[in-house]
């Protein structure tokens, strides 16, 4: 089981399901958050920071953000404050390089927080360390940096991280409770464990991630995770809906909505949480594509939430589906995840399987009823020998899994018995 905080970050294990936000200048090219970086030359800096006379976000909403994240089942927000270009999203004196100078003019993180803090919705705010404006921090041409310092840059990275406590003072001071503090990228291998320790003393309770200059209170994988059965650590998963970008990419290729229930179902199954990446336009808006994959993902989701909430991931208990051929030849055949709650027993189908049924070792007691969390379809149970376990002892089978009604969202078992799954 994964070790709990003991304190209130313990509503970390609660709140499985979020959205992340990445959204900025960016979003008018339109092609990547880090075309400074990735763009091999498609734009200077100079040409870049004067996006800011052209960011004009006039349907920003945040109430109607808000909206699509709860009806995707979302139980939080993660913002972007800063990304690698350095562009601040709310109003810091800290520098001029911030929305209140672009042509929209108003505290965008603000308009925000009012929104989750009126609607109890919790609110993370993501911050990236390297800053490819600032003219203290020192890009050295690393990754996620630029080539070199610019004529007037004073690279300095502690003068730097003293900037980077002023704003985190503004962060959370200014804009109510915030839930999580998402670093990214230390590029610079910066170690200063006494950030986190003002965060705390900012907001007493707040969670941090793994990724700033001190160990953090739960890890995030980003894009892929290794297969495997249950999270050693608080871990929280990212994951954008489109492939090629986190920002707004005007020809992204998007990620199947069964791909992203696949790795939604398998990381939530393993015990960890889920951050899932929208890019809004340019004017605020969610692109279409988007709203389409949202709508889809959260219908599937509401479906089988009842899986994740409150349940124990156990998938080590489940012993590989393996057989051997007449020519010894081993062969794995469906792999599923589980988890579970007092008489309970959730079974995850994150990949999809070879037959209508599924053989799950080492259990052999029959449930009392067997359904489809889906949709509430009856299935068929039985503990009985295979042709291919005919050496073994029988074990209990489920069958009558409509796999070819099925193609296009991940399916979970529910399995009720009569007695608690650790007798």
């Amino acid at each position: 089981m994964i070790p709990r905080f003991k304190d209130g970050r313990d509503v970390f294990f609660e709140r499985r399901w979020g959205m992340f936000i990445h959204w900025g200048l960016y979003a008018i090219p339109a092609w990547h958050e880090q075309i400074l970086w990735r763009g091999n030359g498609m734009m200077k800096r100079s040409e870049y920071e004067k996006l800011i006379d052209e960011f004009n976000p006039v349907n920003f909403d945040p109430d109607k953000w808000i909206d699509i994240a709860q009806a995707a089942g979302m139980e939080y927000i993660c913002f972007t404050t800063k990304h690698h270009d350095g562009f601040c999203m709310w109003d810091t004196k800290y520098t001029s390089y911030n929305v209140m100078n672009s042509k929209y003019g108003k505290d965008i993180l603000a308009m925000l927080a009012e929104a989750c803090a009126r609607r109890n919705f919790p609110l993370s705010l993501y911050y990236s360390c390297p800053d490819w404006h600032h003219p203290k921090y020192p890009n050295l041409g690393r990754h996620h940096e630029m080539f070199g310092p610019r004529p007037g840059d004073i690279p300095d990275l502690e003068g730097y991280y003293a900037y980077v406590r002023q704003q985190i003072e503004e962060l959370y001071t200014n804009y109510g409770t915030i839930y999580q503090f998402f670093w990214d990228v230390n590029v610079a291998e910066h170690h200063d464990p006494s950030l986190n320790e003002y965060l705390r003393e900012l907001q007493p309770g707040i969670l941090i991630n793994n990724r700033g200059p001190a160990p953090g209170d739960y890890s995030t994988p980003e894009r892929s995770v290794p297969d495997g059965n249950e999270f050693d650590k608080p871990t929280e998963a990212v994951q954008s809906l489109g492939r090629e970008s986190w920002g707004y990419k005007s020809d992204e290729d998007y990620y199947s909505h069964k791909y992203i229930m696949q790795s939604i179902d398998k990381i939530l199954a393993m015990g960890g949480n889920y951050l899932l990446n929208v890019g809004p336009q340019a004017d605020g808006s969610f692109p279409e594509e988007s709203l389409r994959g949202l709508e889809r993902i959260g219908n599937w989701y509401h479906s089988i939430k009842e899986a994740f909430d409150g349940t124990t991931a156990i998938s080590s208990l489940v012993q590989k589906d393996e057989i051997v051929t007449s020519s010894g030849q081993r062969i794995e055949r469906d792999h599923v995840l589980a988890t579970k709650r007092d008489h309970t027993l959730y079974i995850h189908l994150y990949r999809d399987l070879q037959t209508n049924a599924v053989v799950l070792k080492p259990w052999d007691v029959v449930p009392l009823k067997a359904t489809l969390l889906n949709n509430g379809q009856s299935l068929d149970a039985s503990v009985d020998f295979t042709p291919w376990y005919w050496k073994d002892k029988p074990y209990l089978r489920i069958r009558n899994i409509p796999v070819n009604e099925f193609v296009g969202e991940v399916m979970v078992l529910k399995l009720e018995f009569d007695r608690t799954l650790s007798e």
